[in-house]
């Protein structure tokens, strides 16, 4: 009976990281490049009792554990916006970013903008880089318009010139393994020895998606089915708590047992 109060003390604390995990993605249903993520848990070791009346062998075990959350990348859905540099990805890959100290991300938020030194970056200030890893051109003074094409290549249309200006191209990654990224929050991701060394490349090759100008891709939060997960969850973790209240209801049963 002690090993089932353990038990389902274990499995309380499952329960409480999956409320966490539904939780933060219920929280996430309108962020822009949002992925999901996946609770995941194991059985813990199993003691095998051999009963004398029977002999025979009897495994119990000792709860579950926590071993990891897992990031599913299914596409979201595209959202137009008609701003020209709200990119989407309609396919594999990830936008590559930079900050002022070199350090590069990786995201599916497309939400980009010029500052006020013609550089085109994201909602945190991070420079959007071309296929070769390096920050696109500055966007040129009296810029009337900027359009993208599928295969990434930014134009910007400036005032009294016939021929728009190329400011280069947006550059994708992909990784072998995307769910080993380090997830840093403001929808950026950072590459780990999980994720594997990225494949750089133009929109359109070597398996990487198309850029769609104008466009967000949603999150990928389908609220019915993490809905469905938070009530699973939650009885789950009521039936773990009945489990602990009949363990200890049973031990004080047999600690007030008396000889008659």
């Amino acid at each position: 009976m002690i090993r089932a109060l353990y038990s389902a003390a274990g499995g309380m604390l499952a329960q409480q990281i999956q409320l966490d995990v539904v939780a933060n993605n219920l929280a996430n249903v309108n962020t822009t490049g949002f992925k999901k993520s996946r609770a995941e848990f194991a059985d813990l070791f199993y003691q095998a009792l051999y009963p004398r009346a029977t002999g025979a062998r009897i495994e119990v075990g000792a709860g579950v554990r926590p071993v990891a959350t897992t990031r599913i990348f299914t596409g979201g859905p595209l959202n137009p916006t008609g701003q020209p540099l709200d990119l989407a990805i309609e396919g594999d890959g990830f936008f590559m970013v930079e900050d002022g100290d070199g350090n590069r991300f990786y995201t599916r938020s497309g939400s980009f903008r010029v500052d006020a030194e013609g550089n085109i970056v994201n909602a945190e200030g991070y420079k959007l880089l071309d296929d070769g890893g390096n920050p696109l051109d500055s966007v040129p003074e009296n810029t009337v318009s900027l359009s993208v094409s599928a295969d990434g290549t930014v134009y910007a249309y400036v005032d009294g010139d016939t021929d728009p200006k190329e400011l280069g191209q947006v550059g994708l990654a992909r990784f072998p393994n995307p769910s080993g990224l380090l997830a840093m929050g403001g929808s950026l991701l950072k590459e780990t020895d999980a994720s594997g060394q990225p494949t750089e490349g133009t929109p359109g090759s070597e398996g990487l998606g198309r850029v769609l100008s104008g466009f967000l891709e949603g999150s990928n939060v389908e609220v019915a089915t993490e809905m469905v997960n938070l009530i699973v969850a939650q009885r789950a973790y009521e039936l773990n708590a009945k489990a602990i209240q009949a363990a200890d209801e049973a031990i004080g049963l047999a600690n007030n047992l008396r000889r008659g």
